[in-house]
């Protein structure tokens, strides 16, 4: 165990380093930093002395290097647009993503599981035949089509719902969050539903498709003949085992929820790390950018060291290979 962990965290490391080296290259190949902090009108000198304060006069790898420890202490200088520290845009920015991804997360989950094994216990059902339809589309269409069509149906058209911001939040600490108002509630509702249906379409389809297969393996036939109640058959045994590749789905989905939540923080003009990045593309803001790729990059990688870590307790076939091949 203690070998796998510590293969999983170096490969973290090449990764990480990977990703650190393609931010650095942004501000090495798109655009300039001096020129677009001092403008065209600066004078050589003060572009030389600024090159010298931000250290693009040293050696390339010095250079790779100084970055590398700034982003260990999560320090990517200044932004471009605004002129403020890009660690603390992205502190103000992360919770709204977060609380966004996290309220996407458990609707898929709370909702895409039972409906997965609904759908394979009672795959002949005229509900269940509805779902597979539903998820068909739930998987087809843009995530920006099910956003304008949320607006158009419950803000515009039935004006139940607010249709862009966060609404009112509460400050606990520095941290700010929408969960304690029924403002924020309101507001949350739509981006959360648009996020999420891709999700829950995905989970639904792979926990019936899984539970399916899971249902015509030998032990369960087994399982059936010693006479267990179909309770016992599909809870204690069947969704156990489907549960296995639906973590390694789930782990990685809830990566791309807080990285890929652009579009509908976009469409929703929700205030988070996904707008603050669509923003910094469109005016080149390069420490943004860089921020953003390497704080993203950083949550995969956690999230797949716990995915794996996670298979040794749903999964008790893993420990019985790790020991036997450790023997």
């Amino acid at each position: 165990m203690l070998v796998f962990v510590l293969r999983r965290l170096f490969q973290a490391v090449i990764v990480m380093l990977t990703v650190a080296f393609i931010a650095f290259m942004l501000f090495q190949y798109v655009g300039d930093p001096v020129n677009n902090i001092l403008g065209q009108d600066a004078t050589p000198e003060q572009r030389a002395q600024l090159r010298i304060d931000l250290g693009l006069d040293k050696p390339f790898p010095l250079q790779f290097a100084r970055f590398v420890g700034n982003a260990v202490r999560g320090e990517f200088g200044l932004s471009l647009r605004q002129g403020r520290k890009v660690s603390s845009l992205i502190a103000e920015r992360l919770p709204a993503t977060l609380e966004l991804a996290f309220v996407a997360a458990s609707l898929a989950l709370l909702l895409g599981i039972p409906m997965g094994v609904y759908a394979a216990l009672r795959r002949g059902s005229f509900l269940s035949q509805a779902l597979m339809t539903i998820s068909l589309l739930g998987v087809s269409l843009p995530v920006f089509l099910i956003g304008i069509l949320l607006i158009l149906v419950f803000a515009v058209t039935l004006k139940w719902l607010p249709s862009f911001g966060r609404g009112e939040v509460t400050m606990l600490g520095q941290w700010s969050t929408g969960f304690l108002t029924v403002d924020g509630w309101k507001h949350l509702i739509l981006p959360s539903i648009t996020l999420a249906v891709f999700q829950l379409t995905l989970i639904m389809r792979l926990v019936r498709s899984e539970m399916l297969e899971v249902l015509r393996a030998d032990y369960i036939k087994f399982a059936r003949a010693r006479g267990l109640p179909n309770r016992v058959v599909y809870f204690g045994h069947a969704l156990r085992n489907t549960l296995v590749p639906v973590i390694t789905i789930t782990g990685l989905q809830l990566g791309g929820l807080i990285a890929f939540a652009i579009i509908t923080e976009t469409v929703f003009q929700w205030p988070g790390m996904g707008l603050l990045f669509i923003q910094a593309v469109t005016f080149a803001d390069i420490p943004v950018m860089a921020a953003y790729l390497c704080l993203i990059a950083l949550i995969f990688v956690v999230i797949n060291l716990a995915v794996d870590m996670l298979y040794f307790v749903v999964d008790p076939r893993l420990r019985v290979e790790k020991s036997a091949a450790a023997h």
